[in-house]
């Protein structure tokens, strides 16, 4: 239970840097004014609390394990968002990078 948790957790944080950021993005870039950029703040301010949620308690192995999650998600975003239409490559390295969340979160430790 404690992994799907953990998953849970990596997918909830990274909807918020990600959107957080998107949101800004628009804010700034697309010329949408300080409401979009200050919700972007807000998202961004969440996930900063949702990754301390994690159930182990070492932050650089969250946070090293979370950038994979963050570089697929980034990816899949811009699929469902901006109509990004990623090549093998990008799915190739968000592969690799999910790989390594596997590794770094979830492998044995003595």
């Amino acid at each position: 239970m404690s992994v799907i948790r953990s998953l849970v957790l990596f997918a909830l944080a990274a909807l918020f840097e990600i959107g957080g950021a998107w949101l800004v993005w628009q804010g700034v870039r697309e010329q949408r004014g300080l409401v979009w950029a200050g919700a972007g703040v807000i998202a961004l301010g969440l996930y900063g609390f949702v990754a301390t949620l994690q159930p182990d308690a070492h932050f650089g192995r969250i946070l090293a394990a979370y950038g994979g999650v963050f570089v697929a998600g980034s990816l899949l975003w811009g699929v469902v968002v901006d109509g990004f239409r990623p090549d093998r490559w990008d799915v190739a390295g968000a592969l690799v990078c999910l790989a390594g969340v596997l590794l770094i979160m979830y492998a044995p430790r003595g």
